[in-house]
């Protein structure tokens, strides 16, 4: 890994990656090999995750396309120099603003949208100009394999390289030297690639996870408060980081839109979504067991059954939940806090 790093160093100070020109090529060429192997990257996430190619398309990979395309018709604005005001002991100056990439990024992507948060920052980090190692997680291999199978297809590896492995490889990057870290994963996570960074002073992007609530007060349209909730929720099986965590609800108005979460779920999972084939599971046997643990039976009003077979979840809604309910004290998509960043949210 550090004589890839070293390759890469190099290859920065080659100038070869500050042409916009070479940015958009490689773009170019990413766009057309993700569009070529898009059904080997459907199977891939299927296997890790249960989604059906639709879900696949329309929450990972149409994304990164989307992505791809964006900066293809802007990149060569965003790389222009911009024309700023100059102060008048300047006046014989011209003062502009120059944008300029941070040189070697490290991205480290997570296993619950592991094609979409793999690619989308590897895709702003060629197109700002720099080289990139990235590690995408141990928990989703299919995924991570065809991911690494892309970028070999795309770009030598003194561009872009790809590492795959658990404990031991993050550890070891994290003890690397970049000119910039983007990691996705959850808040304790998080604080252990900030405390890595910071003895390097290199400068991150932290997307984290949360305890994220939605209100519903009782003036809201309650039946469209319902479909988007059971929506954001449940797509990925409530893998997402910013996903509906738990519900403020006005009293008054609470039993009405519990009877329309009811029939959201129903409408948009099926009767049985345990027998879905559309409906995904949860990344391992180590989630689902932690998963099922904080379903409190007693205080369930809607779902709550499970699969040890296939790894799935009913949606599950409980009521009366309080702070000191187990579902309460920690992000319900949560990360290891161990050493080796080996899990993300």
């Amino acid at each position: 890994m550090q004589n890839i790093l070293n390759k890469q160093r190099e290859f920065f100070k080659s100038g070869k990656t500050l042409s916009v020109k070479v940015r958009l090529e490689f773009l170019k060429k990413l766009k057309e090999v993700i569009k070529a192997n898009e059904q080997e990257i459907f199977d891939a996430i299927y296997k890790d995750l249960g989604k059906s190619s639709t879900e696949a398309y329309m929450c990972e990979v149409g994304l990164s396309l989307d992505e791809i395309t964006y900066f293809q018709k802007n990149l060569k604005k965003f790389a222009k120099d911009k024309t700023v005001f100059t102060p008048i002991t300047n006046f014989h100056a011209r003062s502009y603003i120059k944008s300029v990439p941070w040189g070697n990024v490290l991205i480290i992507s997570p296993w619950n949208y592991p094609f979409l948060l793999s690619i989308e920052p590897l895709i702003d980090a060629i197109a700002a100009g720099n080289t990139v190692i990235l590690k995408p997680s141990a928990y989703s291999p299919y995924t991570s394999e065809i991911v690494r199978k892309i970028v070999k297809e795309v770009f030598p590896e003194e561009y872009v390289a790809v590492v795959t492995g658990g404990r031991e490889e993050n550890k070891a990057l994290l003890e690397m030297k970049f000119d910039y870290i983007f990691f996705t994963g959850s808040s304790n996570v998080g604080k252990e690639v900030l405390r890595k960074a910071a003895e390097n002073l290199t400068p991150v992007s932290l997307e984290l996870g949360g305890k994220s609530p939605c209100i519903v007060d009782k003036t809201a349209n309650l039946k469209l408060a319902a479909k988007r909730i059971v929506f954001g929720k449940f797509v990925n099986c409530g893998q997402t980081c910013v996903a509906p965590d738990y519900i403020y609800c006005d009293k008054s108005i609470k039993d009405e839109f519990v009877g329309y979460i009811r029939q959201e779920i129903s409408r948009q999972l099926g009767e049985n979504p345990l027998e879905n084939k559309n409906y995904g599971k949860i990344i391992n046997e180590k989630h689902f067991n932690r998963l099922c643990g904080l379903i409190n039976q007693d205080k369930v009003v809607i779902g709550g059954k499970t699969s040890s077979e296939t790894l799935k979840i009913e949606p599950t809604i409980m009521d009366n939940v309080t702070w000191e309910d187990a579902v309460m004290k920690e992000e319900i998509i949560e990360s290891s806090t161990d050493e080796g960043l080996e899990i993300a949210y």
